[in-house]
C-alpha cells in the first residue's frame, strides 16, 4: 500500500466525521452542511446501498425516529453518491435509517450531501459511520470487515485503522463468521451478543450452548466458564480415547522408558515408525535425558 493510499484510508473516518457531523444519535445538529453543498431532492431519487454492512432495521427504533423526523423534519443529511448515467438517482453512502424513517414519516424531500467514492470507499465509510455510532450487531460488523478483507484485499491492520479498532478486535470479529448457522440467527435477532457469540468459538458444540443461553437467560462470565469447562472436558476425553487407542505393548513400553528417565514419556506409534515424547519441566532435566541419551 502506498503512503497516498495510507494517508488517505487513516483519514476517512475524520472525513465521515465532517460530512455528518460528530457521530452521535441520527438527529443531532450537524455543522457546516452547507459550507459543504447540502441540497434538498425528492426522497424517491435516493436508493440504498445493497453493500451497506447493515441488514437489520429495528421496527421499534425507525418507528421512534420517524416520529421525531416528523416533529423536527431531518437535521443531519444524507450522505450519498451519484449514480453514473442517472441525473436524478443517489446510493446512499451514510443515513440509511433516516432516509427509511423518513418514509415513514411521509416526507416528500430529504436532505443530502453528494460526496464522489469509489466502491471501495463508499463501503468504507458505511462501515465506518454504522460502526462509530453501534448500530451493527457483530455478524454485520465482521461481515463488513469480510468485504474489505476479501474484495479490496485490506489487511487487518488497515481495517482496523479505518474503523478505529485494533487488529485482535478485527481478527476476532471475523472468527464469529464460523459459527453455525443456527447460532447466527440469535445474534441476527438480538438474542446472543458479541461477548456470547465470542465465547462460543471454538467450542465442540456451539450450537448446544448458545441454546442453553438463550433459554437460561446466561451472562457472559457464565459463559465464559461454560466454555472452559467444555474445552477442559473435551481435552480430557481426547487424551482418554488417545490412550485407549494404544495397544498394550505401547502402554508397556512408555511405562518402562518414563520409570527408567523418572520422566512422562508418550509414544506415538504409525505402522512400522512413530515418535516418542519426552516431558522434562526445566533445564536440569533436559541436560540428564542427554547425558543418558549420549552415554547409551
Amino acid at each position: 500500500m502506498s503512503m497516498a493510499e495510507e494517508t488517505h484510508r487513516s483519514r476517512l473516518g475524520r472525513g465521515l466525521a465532517s460530512l455528518i457531523g460528530d457521530v452521535g444519535s441520527d438527529n443531532e445538529p450537524a455543522q457546516q452542511h452547507h459550507a459543504r453543498g447540502q441540497r434538498r431532492v425528492p426522497i424517491e431519487f435516493l436508493k440504498a446501498n445493497p453493500r451497506n454492512p447493515r441488514r437489520h432495521f429495528s421496527d421499534v427504533e425507525l418507528g421512534e425516529l420517524a416520529g421525531s423526523i416528523r416533529e423536527r423534519g431531518i437535521i443531519q443529511p444524507i450522505v450519498v453518491r451519484t449514480v453514473r448515467g442517472a441525473s436524478d438517482s443517489f446510493e446512499i453512502i451514510a443515513g440509511e435509517r433516516r432516509w427509511r424513517a423518513a418514509q415513514r414519516a411521509g416526507l416528500h424531500e430529504v436532505p443530502i450531501i453528494v460526496h464522489e467514492a469509489s466502491d471501495a470507499e463508499a463501503l468504507e465509510l458505511a462501515i465506518i459511520e454504522n460502526v462509530q455510532r453501534t448500530d451493527l450487531n457483530a455478524l454485520e460488523e465482521a461481515m463488513g470487515y469480510q468485504a474489505l478483507t476479501d474484495e479490496y484485499k485490506y489487511s487487518q491492520d488497515e481495517v482496523g485503522k479505518i474503523v478505529g479498532k485494533s487488529r485482535s478486535h478485527v481478527a476476532n470479529t471475523l472468527r464469529l463468521l464460523k459459527l453455525p448457522e443456527a447460532v447466527k440467527a440469535y445474534i441476527n435477532v438480538g438474542k446472543l451478543t458479541a461477548g456470547h457469540a465470542r465465547a462460543l468459538i471454538g467450542l465442540p458444540d456451539p450450537e448446544a450452548v448458545a441454546h442453553e443461553i438463550v433459554a437460561r437467560d446466561l451472562n457472559v462470565r457464565a459463559v465464559e466458564q461454560i466454555a472452559q469447562e467444555r474445552a477442559a472436558a473435551a481435552g480430557k476425553a481426547k487424551k482418554k480415547r488417545e490412550r485407549a487407542a494404544k495397544d498394550v505393548d505401547t502402554l508397556a513400553v512408555e511405562k518402562r522408558l518414563s520409570d527408567a528417565l523418572g520422566l512422562a514419556v508418550t509414544i506415538d506409534a504409525r505402522g512400522e515408525g512413530g515418535t516418542v515424547q519426552i516431558k522434562y519441566s526445566d533445564l536440569d532435566q533436559l541436560d540428564e535425558v542427554i547425558r543418558r541419551l549420549e552415554q547409551g
